[in-house]
Order: structure tokens, then C-alpha cells, then sequence
């Protein structure tokens, strides 16, 4: 395969945003505040604390859902605010490599909550559906024919179009509003998850579809009804990372604007 400028740079922000990311943010800080401490170099504590404190922070949930609180709507979609869509879109979240119980790639659990989701807005809205997401590792199935498989095989709901050339958030919309505004489409409802909604939409609007939101699976603790919803845990370091890796890619966006 030869060199693809677009697969470069997508890699490279993926590289990136994992070091400046949790888990590897609080690492890279600490670290870093080592080695001048070593050296004698002024502020390697203070660095080093800082590092801690982030790493703390971001796995806590009161803190987590401060950040949360303004990515995700409120409230779910209401039927009624979907009766003027002509269309729903369904965004890719990524894919497992060579699973092997299915010979192959498949989606990823972020991919299956949404398409679980537009599933079952397809069957009580009736309105046809778009899928989008593309190949990120080159060469394999874009990621938008392994949704249309889940989403006709798995949840009995036809598709009718596959966006297979996006690689982020951006692209998801630019390519769908081409193919939908070719079918005469120009209001659909976007599925995608609540924390990513913010972002998402921004990107379909930008491009001049009017859009109804329908997020899925929020991630904030009155949502979820955590154990012991004070105290640090797994599910709160994830969500710790969604939310930092949506602030950034609102950033992002705003500035490539």
C-alpha cells in the first residue's frame, strides 16, 4: 500500500491526542517532572504534582461529570421532535480488529451502543438510514460496511447509505451531507453518543443539514447510578478520557476553522 497523506495525518493525531490524553497524560507529566528533578532543573516538582493531580482528577467522578455537564444534552429525543427528519445518521465510533468468534473485524462497543440505538429509532420513525465511518488501518473494510452488516444481520434494520471514506468527526459530516443533500435529504436526526454530540452536531450543521439530535449513552454519574459514585473507579476514568478527548477535539475544530 502506498503512502496516504490523509492516513498520515490521522494516525499522527491519533498519536497525539494519546500523549496528551489520559492515561498517558498524568505518566508523561510525572515523568517529565522526574527527570528535572534529577537534573536540578526548577519546577520538575511541581510538575511532577501536577501530573499526580491530573491523573487523580480525571478519575473522579464529581470532577468527570463537571466536564461532562456541558458535552451532553439533557434529555433524551423526544418521537415528536423527529417527525419532520427525512433521514437518520448514524456515526461510526471504531472496530474491533480480527475478532476471531466473527473471522474478522467487527464494530466496536462504541459503534454497537449507537447502532443498538438508530436501530430502534429506524423501526418507530420508519425513516431510512445512513451509516458513516471509514478504514483508518487502510485496506480493510471501511467501517461503515461493517455497521450496514451489524445493522441488517443483527438488528433486522435496512440500510440505505454507506459513507465509507471518513476518518473523524469532520469528514462524517462533509461526506453525508454530500450524499444525503444528493437524495434531496436535508434534516435528519444524528445518532452518536451524548458526550460526542456537541461536536457532532456543530460539524452536520456546519454543512447545512438541520439536525435533531438523538444521543445515546451518557456517561455522567446521574445517569448511570454508579456504586460508590464518589469515589474514583474505572467507569469514571473512562468517561474522564471521553470527555477530554471531546474538549479537545471541540478545540481542534475551532481553530481549523
Amino acid at each position: 500500500m502506498g503512502f496516504s497523506l490523509p492516513l498520515f495525518l490521522f494516525w499522527l493525531k491519533k498519536g497525539v491526542s494519546a500523549l496528551i490524553l489520559p492515561p498517558l497524560l498524568p505518566f508523561v507529566l510525572v515523568f517529565a517532572g522526574l527527570v528535572f528533578i534529577q537534573r536540578r532543573w526548577r519546577g520538575g516538582f511541581a510538575l511532577a504534582w501536577l501530573g499526580a493531580a491530573i491523573g487523580v482528577l480525571t478519575i473522579t467522578p464529581v470532577v468527570v461529570d463537571g466536564m461532562l455537564a456541558p458535552l451532553e444534552p439533557a434529555a433524551p429525543l423526544r418521537l415528536a421532535d423527529a417527525r419532520d427528519a427525512q433521514a437518520i445518521v448514524i456515526l461510526g465510533g471504531g472496530r474491533v480488529f480480527d475478532a476471531p468468534e466473527y473471522g474478522g473485524d467487527t464494530v466496536s462497543f462504541l459503534t454497537l451502543e449507537r447502532l443498538r440505538y438508530g436501530a430502534r429509532l429506524a423501526r418507530e420513525t420508519g425513516l431510512p438510514v445512513l451509516v458513516s465511518g471509514g478504514s483508518p488501518g487502510g485496506g480493510r473494510a471501511p467501517e461503515a460496511l461493517l455497521m450496514k452488516a451489524a445493522l441488517e444481520e443483527d438488528f433486522h434494520t435496512p440500510v440505505s447509505w454507506t459513507e465509507e471514506n471518513s476518518l473523524d468527526t469532520r469528514q462524517n459530516a462533509v461526506n453525508s451531507a454530500a450524499l444525503l443533500k444528493a437524495a434531496g435529504i436535508g434534516r435528519i436526526v444524528l445518532v452518536t453518543h451524548a458526550a460526542h454530540m456537541r461536536r457532532a452536531r456543530e460539524e452536520f450543521v456546519a454543512q447545512g443539514l438541520n439536525v435533531t439530535e438523538a444521543p445515546t449513552a451518557w456517561l455522567n454519574s446521574p445517569h448511570n447510578n454508579k456504586i460508590l459514585p464518589a469515589l474514583p473507579n474505572p467507569g469514571a476514568a473512562y468517561a474522564g478520557w471521553f470527555a477530554l478527548h471531546e474538549w479537545l477535539g471541540l478545540l481542534a475544530s475551532r481553530l481549523s476553522r
